[in-house]
C-alpha cells in the first residue's frame, strides 16, 4: 500500500479508505488514464489494491500534447501500474472535427470503443475513469459517452472532489499532486471552428515553448490563425517581459500564427464555454 507521508484530515482519510474499499473487490480494472491528477489517483489505488489485475490505458492522438503523454508514462512507471497506449482516430469523425459543443462526446465515444475490447480481452475488466464530483457540474458531454459505454467513475460515485484529490495525492507523496489541469488541445478552439492535426500541432508547440520558458499554467487559444495567450493574472507582467526579452512573437509566427495577443483577463479554465451576453 502507498504509505501516507503526512496525516490526512478526517474527511479525506475516510474518503481514501472508501476508495480503497471500492477498488478491492473488483476482479480487474482498466483505467482510462490521461496522466492528470484525477486519473492518476484512480490508477494508483487500483494498482495498490489489485496489482497485475489493474492496468492503465492512454488514448493517443494529435489532441494529446506530447509532453503530457511523456508525463503519463513517467507517472505510470512511478506508481508501478501496467501502462499501454492506443491510437484513437477522433479526427476522422465529423462529429469531432467540426467542433460542435458536444465534441467531447465524440472523443470519449471513440476512446471507449477502443477501451472496451481491451478490457474484455483482459478478463472482462471494468473500465473506470478519473471523473470527479466537481466534473458533474461542468459542461462535459464526454461523461455521457462514458456512461453509455458502461464506464464507472469511482471518484464521482464516492463524492470525491478536486480539492480532496489533490489533498490525497499530496499526502500519499505523489510528486504531481499540484500538476495544473490540462484539458486536451481541442479545447483551445472556439466551437464551430474545425479541428485538424495541423492546428492541434501548432497550438501544442506554442504551449510547449511557453512551458519551457517558465509558464506551467498556460493556454494558447486559437481563433482562425490568431493566437491569444492566457496565463494567470499574476504572471501577465512576466509574459510581457518575455515578449520583450525573448522571441515569443517570432516563435509563434514561425509556427503559422498570423498574430499574437495577450488575454488581459488571465487564464480562465473553460472560457470558450461561455455564452455571450446579449445586449
Amino acid at each position: 500500500m502507498f504509505r501516507l507521508q503526512e496525516p490526512l484530515p478526517t474527511r479525506e482519510a475516510d474518503l481514501l479508505e472508501q476508495l480503497r474499499a471500492w477498488m478491492a473487490p473488483s476482479p480487474g480494472l482498466c483505467v482510462a488514464y490521461s496522466g492528470g491528477v484525477d486519473s492518476t489517483l484512480v490508477a494508483a489505488i487500483a494498482h495498490e489494491q489489485l496489482g497485475e489485475r489493474a492496468f492503465a490505458v492512454t488514448g493517443v492522438s494529435p489532441a494529446l500534447a506530447p509532453h503530457l503523454l511523456e508525463e503519463a508514462r513517467l507517472q505510470a512507471g512511478w506508481i508501478g501500474i501496467r501502462h499501454r497506449e492506443c491510437a484513437t482516430q477522433e479526427l476522422d469523425d465529423p462529429a469531432y472535427s467540426s467542433n460542435p459543443m458536444d465534441r467531447c462526446f465524440a472523443c470519449k465515444r471513440e476512446l471507449h470503443s477502443h477501451l472496451q475490447p481491451i478490457a474484455a480481452a483482459a478478463g472482462s475488466a471494468q473500465v473506470v475513469d478519473g471523473v470527479n464530483l466537481d466534473d458533474l457540474g461542468d459542461h462535459r458531454p464526454g461523461i455521457r459517452a462514458a456512461q453509455e459505454a458502461g464506464v464507472r467513475s469511482p471518484l464521482a460515485e464516492l463524492g470525491i472532489d478536486k480539492a480532496a484529490i489533490r489533498c490525497l495525492s499530496h499526502a500519499l507523496g505523489f510528486p504531481w499532486w499540484d500538476k495544473p489541469a490540462q484539458p486536451c488541445l481541442a479545447s483551445r478552439f472556439p466551437y464551430g471552428e474545425s479541428i485538424t492535426a495541423e492546428r492541434l500541432r501548432r497550438v501544442g508547440h506554442a504551449e510547449a515553448w511557453l512551458i519551457r520558458n517558465g509558464f506551467t499554467r498556460v493556454r494558447v487559444r486559437s481563433q482562425g490563425l490568431a493566437a491569444r495567450i492566457e496565463v494567470p493574472r499574476d504572471r501577465l507582467q512576466d509574459l510581457l517581459r518575455l515578449a520583450d526579452e525573448a522571441s515569443l512573437v517570432p516563435t509563434l509566427l514561425n509556427l503559422g500564427f498570423t498574430s499574437v495577443s495577450l488575454d488581459l483577463e488571465g487564464l480562465v479554465s473553460g472560457k470558450l464555454n461561455r455564452v455571450p451576453v446579449s445586449g
